[in-house]
């Protein structure tokens, strides 16, 4: 069994920082890099063109499906690779073909990318208050704003901005309309079955620790969806004379664009060897960091027994206290139009890294 000082040991950032804002890109490890490394070096040597290279390109695709399927309780063919949460949320919205005859269900809490294409879209949305609610009134808070004339409910798994975990799944069997989730900051965090809603989105890059756009969607029923975007990788069939093209079998029809070979390496090597205790640990540390913060002062905003991400309000400018906490080498995120900083607490992070959190505050 991999110790936690041997799974802390393959992040180089860890040696000199504190780095506790994997909801915005998780850290990099040693095997991502030299994965990444090795493949961009081969493609110099050998060129970017021929079969193998190809073959090899499409035997890791699924190899990454299926390594993210298994990371969300899903069947691999249910599983799409996109680029991130912001471009699985727009494939959905596409896809329903949502207008101004439509309305939809959202909260305070979300991120633009949920927010944006809904906006794009024309939809007539819905706000669910639960910002200033505890955890335990977002069901009912949500409920209230569902009325006949929805068609969607969109939300987060757990809220970028407070860190609360919003109930996706009672609120799909308690309403019994389609859920769209943006699984930015749970998939890699928090365990997660997607099965239980309707569409679920990954960013790769955050929680999986895997190398920039990178990401994947999480469809229950592709044929219920339009493909209004297809990429070379969505087909498996084509005549441009018709012209058509037979999308491909399961959720491998919604597959974003080309992802570079150096990517996919570096991917499939971030998604392997992760600790089974990794869920456990970061929620461990999550709430030790939230009375830890307290104990300083700070007013902690997310409540106990939520997600990996800690967030806490301070008096002066955050933008300017995470400036000075960077260069004290701990490494944190302001959140926009708020006075609150907020702290991602994964699997790698030590309590050491929490007191040097504090110790930057102070």
């Amino acid at each position: 069994m991999t110790t936690f000082d041997e799974a802390r040991a393959r992040f180089p950032v860890l040696r000199e920082k504190a780095y506790l804002n994997a909801g915005t890109f998780g850290p990099l490890a040693q095997a991502t890099l030299d994965a990444t490394a090795a493949e961009q070096a081969r493609e110099g040597a050998e060129g970017r063109s021929g079969a193998e290279l190809f073959e090899r390109m499409l035997e890791r695709r699924e190899r990454v499906r299926e390594a993210i399927a298994a990371e969300i309780g899903a069947p691999a063919a249910n599983v799409a690779l996109t680029s991130s949460t912001t471009s699985g949320c727009n494939l959905v919205v596409a896809g329903l073909g949502l207008g101004p005859d439509d309305e939809v269900v959202t909260t305070d809490v979300e991120h633009f990318g949920i927010v944006g294409p809904l906006v794009a879209a024309g939809a007539r949305i819905r706000i669910a208050r639960v910002r200033e609610r505890p955890a335990a009134e977002a069901l009912d808070a949500i409920r209230a704003e569902v009325t006949p004339a929805t068609r969607l409910v969109a939300l987060s798994h757990v809220s970028w901005l407070t860190g609360q975990v919003l109930p996706i799944a009672e609120l799909r069997e308690a309403t019994g309309l389609p859920v769209l989730v943006d699984g930015a900051q749970s998939a890699g965090a928090i365990p997660v079955d997607a099965t239980r809603v309707d569409w679920y989105t990954v960013s790769a890059q955050k929680w999986l620790c895997g190398p920039d756009a990178t990401g994947a969607l999480y469809v229950r029923d592709p044929e219920s969806l339009r493909v209004t975007a297809p990429s070379y990788w969505a087909q498996a069939g084509y005549d441009l004379l018709a012209p058509s093209f037979e999308p491909k079998p399961g959720a491998a029809r919604f597959d974003a664009g080309t992802i570079p070979a150096a990517t996919l390496a570096g991917l499939e090597a971030a998604l392997a060897g992760r600790p089974d205790w990794r869920y456990e640990h970061a929620r461990a540390v999550a709430e030790r960091c939230r009375p830890r913060l307290a104990e300083a002062g700070f007013q902690v905003v997310t409540e106990p027994g939520q997600g990996t991400l800690v967030v806490f309000a301070v008096e002066g400018d955050p933008d300017l206290l995470v400036t000075h906490c960077h260069k004290e080498g701990v490494v944190v995120r302001a959140l926009p139009h708020t006075r609150w900083i907020r702290a991602s607490c994964g699997w790698w992070t030590s309590d050491e890294d929490v007191e040097r959190l504090v110790a930057a505050l102070g």
